[in-house]
Parts: structure tokens; C-alpha cells; sequence
């Protein structure tokens, strides 16, 4: 386990780092407020299907946490992704998540990591942030880590190779839950999305949902869920 390359911008100190998991070599990157360690909070952040951990969707998240709330973030490349795949090589869906235990897997992945960034972020109060395949990711995860205290969950439903997983996880939520949906998304259709919000166990949870294809949640959107983090850290 170690850190690599430190850049800061604009208050944003952005620092690579790898771990050593079963699954193997996990890249990760961590974002936090330059010139201070003191976090307000920690936020998880998990990237959709093809995407990898630099997305600029979650880039934009991270830099809005770090700058406006004095909250740091972190997030790995999911299975058979990023930096977890031969350069040039194209994403695999199916085969990253193909394996029974796909899900145990990127669970153990996220604790390692998060035990590593621990180390320097401390134990500032937990969050989660992820559509998509960052559902697939989280929502298991969330429903393993008492700790998280709020989650940001969204376009993905009881559907695709971890559907059933996630129909048993998701009635063990017990933080607060903001899930979006997109009303006319093309990938997850909407009424799986329905039905994986309703198996949701969190006593506070809000739909949101937007017009618009998989992709398109609104800026505004993206900005406000940051603010509904920052507001259930304490920050």
C-alpha cells in the first residue's frame, strides 16, 4: 500500500495511491482540502459502468465536497476498469462482475481502502456517492459499513448480475438515502429502479427523479447532492 503522485489546484490537494487486496493491485485517488488535515467528513466515491475512478462527473463531486465543505473523498477503480484492465483494453461488464463472489469482492476492495485512507484522513464522519455501477458497488457496501452515515444512491435497480444481491442488501439500510432516478433511462428501466427504492430499508429516504436518458441528471442535480451530504456529515 502507498501514495503516488500529490497535485493541488484552486484548494484541492488530489493524491494517487494503490493498495494490495485479494482481488489484487487496487488504484485509488483522494481528494482533500489543501493546507489542513482536518476533515469535516470523508466521502466514498464510486464511478458507473465504463467509467474509472477520474470520471470527470465525480471529479466535479470530489472538487464541490473539498471546496465548499471542507469534506474529503476517495474512490478506487471497480473491477475490471481503469487502471485494473491492460491499457487499451476495453471494458468487460460482464466479466468483472460474472463471478459469484464479484460483490464480496468489491466490498473487501472498499474497506481496504478505506482503512488506508484512514490513515490520513482520520476518522472523519463517513459517506457514500455513486450511481449506476456505484450502486452495484454501494449499496452493498453501505449495508456492511454501520459507520456510513448518509448515502447518495441512484440509476440502478433490481436488475443486471447483482440484482439479487442487491434485493437483500438494500432492506438493511439504515442511514438516510437520497436515490435518483432518471424517468427515461434507456439502461436501468425505471420500473426496477422503483422497486430497488422501495426494498430500501433507511427510515428517511427521498426519490428524486428527473427527465432525461441514463446519463443526463442535471448539474443542479449533482451540485445538490453534495449539499445534502455535507448537511448529514455535520459539516
Amino acid at each position: 500500500m502507498s501514495w503516488g503522485a500529490e497535485r493541488a489546484a484552486r484548494g484541492v490537494v488530489e493524491r494517487d495511491f494503490a493498495i494490495e487486496a485479494d482481488s489484487g493491485r487496487v488504484p485509488g485517488v483522494f481528494w482533500s482540502p489543501e493546507g489542513t488535515d482536518a476533515l469535516r467528513g470523508l466521502v466514498m466515491l464510486g464511478h458507473g459502468g465504463g467509467a474509472d475512478k477520474r470520471a470527470p462527473y465525480l471529479l466535479a463531486v470530489a472538487r464541490w465536497l473539498v471546496r465548499n465543505h471542507g469534506i474529503g473523498a476517495f474512490a478506487i477503480d471497480g473491477p475490471g476498469h481503469g487502471e485494473r484492465i491492460a491499457p487499451g483494453a476495453e471494458v468487460d461488464f460482464e466479466a468483472a462482475w460474472g463471478s459469484p463472489d464479484a460483490t464480496d469482492s468489491v466490498i473487501a476492495d472498499w474497506r481496504s481502502a478505506l482503512d488506508f485512507v484512514r490513515g490520513s484522513a482520520g476518522d472523519a464522519p463517513l459517506g457514500y456517492w455513486g450511481l449506476s455501477m456505484g450502486t452495484m458497488m454501494g449499496l452493498p457496501l453501505v449495508a456492511a459499513l454501520e459507520e456510513v452515515r448518509v448515502a447518495l444512491l441512484g440509476l440502478m435497480g433490481l436488475w443486471g448480475p447483482n440484482a439479487d444481491r442487491l434485493a437483500a442488501d438494500a432492506p438493511r439500510l439504515k442511514c438516510p438515502v437520497r436515490f435518483l432516478v432518471q424517468w427515461d433511462d434507456e439502461i436501468v428501466p425505471r420500473d426496477r429502479a422503483l422497486e430497488l427504492f422501495t426494498c430500501i430499508g433507511s427510515e428517511h429516504k427521498t426519490l428524486h427523479g428527473n427527465p432525461g436518458l441514463h446519463v443526463a441528471v442535471p448539474p443542479g442535480e449533482m451540485r445538490d447532492s453534495t449539499v445534502f451530504l455535507a448537511r448529514r456529515l455535520g459539516s
